[in-house]
């Protein structure tokens, strides 16, 4: 059960990473700052994922 929790909490996480880039990238193209805004917005995504990937796995080998 405690994994199944731990997996969720990674979907979870996973989700709010994409929603921030959706935030960050929706709010500057209403003000002409996307350019801007969208190679941070998808450096910090992917930084994100990377955690989340890593944590993933550290499941899968907790688990064999």
């Amino acid at each position: 059960m405690e994994r199944e929790e731990r997996y969720e909490a990674l979907l979870i996480e996973e989700a709010d990473a994409w929603f921030e880039y959706l935030e960050a990238t929706q709010a500057e193209a209403a003000t002409g700052r996307y350019d801007e805004v969208e190679p941070w917005a998808w450096a910090r995504l992917n930084q994100r994922l990377r955690a989340v990937e890593r944590k993933r796995r550290g499941l899968s080998t907790a688990a064999a």
